[in-house]
């Protein structure tokens, strides 16, 4: 008997919890107006975070994606798949990518050698000489007028579009054009493959610490707010609710109940966030395709989340959804003749709220030293650390903006209002800037450590940018002089140092020479450019010794016969015909000093009237170019000068440094990652603040029915959201420094405080904030008519 009693109490139970959280359910969704519209705002608030976390669970399906169609139509020479000599299933391939203003376009030359000759991946037929098949994108952008100059520099014609499977981005700029006589540029950028892609599976290269430090706190910084702007958004409306739940007291329910049916109404909202988050994250992805954020885009196929990971983010959301609402139930007696919340709250205590932060320096202090030389970064130790910081930021936020607020007092009416609000419900306001607070401390942490890393990451090159700023190598065996005198008549262009380079052995290069030097030439101005002469006139010969050229001197005799280096054209791994020249008599003595590329150079330096036919034709050039910056797009027009003289050139534009590809992808992963948190900081942000104005709809026309100006209570509710933001940027300022200087300790890094960023982290915040609230005024002067006070 016992047993059977206990069972039916036990399935008593059950029911009763199934039929509260039931009522909950029922409360959110069918309880009218107002429960349809606070079960929207919650809905759309959790959507707009499922959303995201959805994007963030399909990155890496779509990293591996780019990266698997990047290897599918990877060219490099692999020794298995090239072929020495012309058959029925080789392919010439030239790469002709070049660069408009900031965006670079991928380009190949193709020429099949036979009818089995490999397709690149995406197309369906190889393009006649003459003929080009583009992306989409680049097709689209040939059309606009603002491609004038790149179409300048593509004489084709256009017959098709690449599929898909040939890019790795819907915003790629690529095309295939179709060439003649490749063969005789083998070993000049050309390539002869039997197939495309990788051999073998390329293994990845592995992340040094640091930069393993850097993605895992970008994962950390980017989710973090996401998640607050959930536990948020789950507690819209919460006044109205417990409002209804002391009338639901009042009638008989116990407080048990009431939490359950609070529960119910939390999940609601949830199930609806998690329907509509899949419907935003929908339109989401196929709108993606037609942009491109910091070079980075994406086609819709991509973006597929992970089946686990999206079925986390189903469990976990909800899950969430009730454990805040219980827990924010906690500090609420709801009795039933109201909610005691109403009267004036005990103070919060502050030593509970330190704890976070100090558990999470805590977790990463073991680490700090550690840098690249020490091994691997405790990953779990790293993320907990980070969260329990930027956590710790949401814990002390209330607390402060209580402090503040309450030894607030005089000033204008508007002020007063904002202030009297504040003291009220300071803790409904700490929660609307508490995801914004997170974001700005985690990306201040984030700019500190990317700029105290950045220079072990960043190379300074060694050009000359003071004499030139590109360069353009021509092809062995064109003439130089008439390329030179091209670019020379080009707009934009202010100078030309024309040099053609080759190397000398005392021996044919097939034998393996064991003395070799280097080969200059160029009229007397040029080569001034590299050594310091005594005196120059044409068919003058020089030599130097460079820096690291101990085998000229030994070279530089009188009838000493050298060896022009000269690979084979039909196999650019072996050596052609031997080119000879034998050193003459009066060979003039000059001092190298750095040239434009910042090398010093060795070996020999001819004038053109020295300059035997046979070897004049077997050189290679570069032209180093001085450029007009103030004519617009002067880059532009050499880069079409240049395709004009050899349309498979590759013109080079000099920087002053060169960072790491690894480096600068993360650092465009955060980029693009922030881009999407700053959208959804603005939209909830709107969201709440649209909330917390349907929240006093009644107080603020009951204020105006009674003679308050619109003006005035305009400006109050701006105090109310610039006070807390305030206060909640100068906490995540304080905690963005702190956490960025255990990081940078942790990387080995010197300590300094980025103050650019901070300053710029915290504008942005701002201008998030005043671009939210111009938003919410045009509902606000709706809110505010006399018509708002009826009920029913």
């Amino acid at each position: 008997m016992n047993g059977t009693g206990e069972r039916a109490r036990a399935e008593s139970k059950l029911r009763a919890v199934v039929r509260d959280l039931g009522m909950g359910l029922r409360f959110a969704l069918a309880g009218g107006r107002e429960g349809w519209v606070r079960a929207l705002l919650t809905g759309v608030g959790v959507g707009l975070g499922v959303a995201l976390l959805l994007l963030t669970a399909a990155i890496p399906a779509a990293l591996e994606e780019r990266d698997r169609r990047e290897e599918a139509r990877l060219d490099w020479p692999f020794t298995s798949q090239m072929a020495e000599s012309g058959a029925d299933d080789t392919l010439l391939v030239t790469r002709v990518d070049t660069q408009f203003r900031d965006r670079g376009v991928r380009g190949r030359v193709l020429e099949p050698e036979g009818p089995k000759a490999p397709l690149p991946p995406g197309l369906e037929e190889f393009p006649a000489a003459g003929d080009m098949i583009v992306s989409p994108a680049l097709k689209e952008f040939l059309a606009s007028d603002d491609a004038r100059l790149l179409r300048e520099r593509l004489p084709y014609e256009i017959v098709g579009t690449i599929g898909e499977q040939g890019l790795i981005g819907s915003q790629e700029l690529a095309y295939y054009a179709g060439g003649t006589g490749l063969a005789d540029r083998l070993g000049s950028g050309t390539v002869r493959l039997t197939a495309f892609g990788s051999p073998e599976q390329l293994t990845p290269e592995e992340l040094d610490p640091v930069l393993m430090l850097l993605m895992l706190v970008v994962f950390v910084v980017l989710l973090t707010p996401v998640a607050v702007f959930i536990a948020t958004a789950v507690r819209f409306g919460g006044e109205r609710r417990d409002r209804r739940l002391a009338a639901l007291r009042l009638i008989g329910s116990d407080a048990a109940a009431t939490r359950r049916i609070a529960a119910g109404e939390a999940f609601a909202g949830a199930l609806l966030g998690l329907v509509l988050g899949t419907v935003f994250f929908l339109i989401g992805r196929e709108v993606a395709a037609s942009f491109e954020v910091f070079g980075v885009s994406v086609f819709p196929s991509y973006l597929n989340p992970s089946p686990l990971l999206a079925l986390l983010v189903a469990v976990a959301v909800p899950a969430a959804a009730v454990l805040v609402t219980l827990l924010a139930l906690r500090g609420v007696v709801i009795e039933p003749l109201g909610v005691v919340r109403t009267a004036r709250p005990t103070r919060r205590r502050l030593w509970w709220r330190l704890l976070l932060p100090l558990a999470g320096t805590v977790m990463l202090y073991p680490m700090v030293g550690q840098g690249r030389d020490q091994g691997e970064f405790n990953q779990y130790l790293v993320v907990g650390g980070v969260l329990l910081l930027l956590v710790g930021v949401t814990a002390l936020l209330p607390w402060l903006v209580e402090t503040v607020v309450a030894r607030l007092g005089k000033g204008s009416v508007s002020w007063q209002l904002a202030v009297r609000r504040l003291q009220l419900s300071s803790g409904t306001a700490a929660r609307m800037v508490n995801g914004i607070a997170v974001a700005v401390a985690g990306a201040i942490a984030l700019q500190m450590l990317f700029a105290g890393v950045e220079d072990d990451y960043t190379r300074a090159t060694r050009y000359d940018m003071a004499r030139a700023q590109m360069q353009v190598d021509v092809s062995r065996g064109m003439e130089l002089a008439p390329a030179a005198r091209k670019l020379t008549e080009t707009e934009g262009v202010q100078h030309v140092h024309a040099l053609s380079e080759g190397y000398f052995g005392d021996a044919p290069w097939r034998q393996e020479p064991e003395r070799f030097t280097s080969l200059t030439v160029g009229d007397c101005a040029t080569l001034r450019v590299v050594a310091e002469l005594p005196s120059c006139r044409d068919g003058d010969v020089f030599s130097l010794s460079g820096k690291y050229d101990t085998d000229t001197p030994s070279l530089n005799r009188p009838g000493q016969k050298l060896y022009l280096e000269v690979p084979d054209p039909a196999d650019p791994s072996s050596y052609g015909e031997d080119v000879v020249w034998t050193v003459p008599e009066g060979v003039k003595q000059g001092r190298s000093i750095p040239d434009p590329v910042g090398d010093e150079r060795g070996g020999f330096l001819m004038t053109p009237g020295a300059v035997p036919a046979e070897v004049a034709g077997a050189v290679s050039g570069k032209l180093y170019i001085a450029l007009d910056e103030s004519v617009p797009y002067a880059r532009e027009h050499v880069r079409n000068t240049a395709a004009a003289i050899d349309p498979l050139s590759e013109p080079m534009t000099w920087r002053t440094n060169e960072r790491s590809d690894r480096y600068e992808s993360i650092r465009t992963g955060l980029f693009v990652g922030a881009a999407c948190v700053l959208l959804l900081i603005g939209a909830s942000l709107l969201v709440s603040q649209l909330e917390q104005l349907r929240e006093r709809r009644k107080l603020l026309s009951a204020l105006v029915a009674f003679g308050t100006r619109r003006r005035t209570l305009s400006l109050s509710v701006l105090w109310q959201t610039a006070v807390p933001i305030g206060l909640g940027l100068l906490l995540a300022a304080a905690v963005g420094v702190a956490l960025g200087t255990i990081l940078l300790r942790m990387a080995g890094a010197s300590v300094r405080v980025d103050w650019t960023s901070l300053f710029q982290m915290t504008g942005v915040g701002t201008g998030v904030v005043l671009a939210v609230t111009l938003l919410s005024l045009p509902p606000l002067l709706r809110m505010m008519r006399p018509d708002g006070l009826r009920t029913e």
